[in-house]
């Protein structure tokens, strides 16, 4: 059976994650691969639950009720999603994983970086993905696309610029700590650019 690779992709709202998936998805399956896309939170009928009491419920949510949240998902998600795919030999390509919650509950919510890194890594028993791909924008920019959409922002979006150039600080500090695991993109580049990046690192990951 060909070996599982897991893929996560990572950035503050607004930096265009499900563009660069999209075509990622389609290189894989272009090459014969069976392709498991998913999302957190939200990748399973529980975590669509979770999701709406984390983004679109009014009132508050308490930062530690928050990061709990998050984790339930992220558990659930791992067991009965990513990893039978994984075991099935598929790629499995995530729009966010834990790495999600250290930067915005750890950082943007200031809960502790290694706090929320031992409760993710407890809910999904260890896994970490093969490559963590971040898209890396100045939140103010970044702030600027989303209110291009006209969407509605959900209740993370609605967060002060400050907080997401607190996340994205996060983000760059995980990734310099494990420059490994992490490919660092800059989200200014063209879609193509962006992309042409992402399939020269997946390749050299496939051998």
């Amino acid at each position: 059976m060909t070996e599982g690779l897991f893929i996560s992709f990572e950035g503050i709202d607004g930096v265009g994650k499900s563009t660069q998936l999209d075509l990622l998805v389609q290189y894989f399956e272009e090459h014969g691969r069976t392709v498991c896309r998913t999302l957190e939170p939200g990748g399973t009928d529980l975590g669509r639950e979770i999701r709406e009491l984390l983004l679109h419920r009014k009132g508050d949510v308490a930062p530690r009720a928050e990061a709990l949240l998050y984790a339930a998902d992220r558990a659930h998600h791992v067991a009965s999603k990513v990893r039978p795919a994984l075991e099935r030999g598929e790629v499995v390509i995530t729009d966010r994983y834990l790495d999600s919650s250290v930067a915005y509950q750890g950082s943007g919510r200031e809960l502790g970086f290694d706090q929320v890194r031992d409760l993710s890594m407890f809910a999904v028993d260890g896994l970490l993905p093969h490559l963590t791909v971040l898209l890396d924008l100045d939140a103010t920019k970044a702030a600027a696309r989303r209110n291009k959409t006209g969407a509605e922002p959900d209740r993370l979006e609605r967060e002060k610029t400050e907080f997401f150039e607190n996340v994205r600080q996060a983000y760059l500090k995980l990734a310099a700590d494990e420059p490994n695991r992490w490919l660092v993109i800059d989200a200014e580049q063209s879609v193509h650019q962006m992309q042409s990046q992402i399939r020269a690192r997946v390749q050299g990951l496939l051998g």
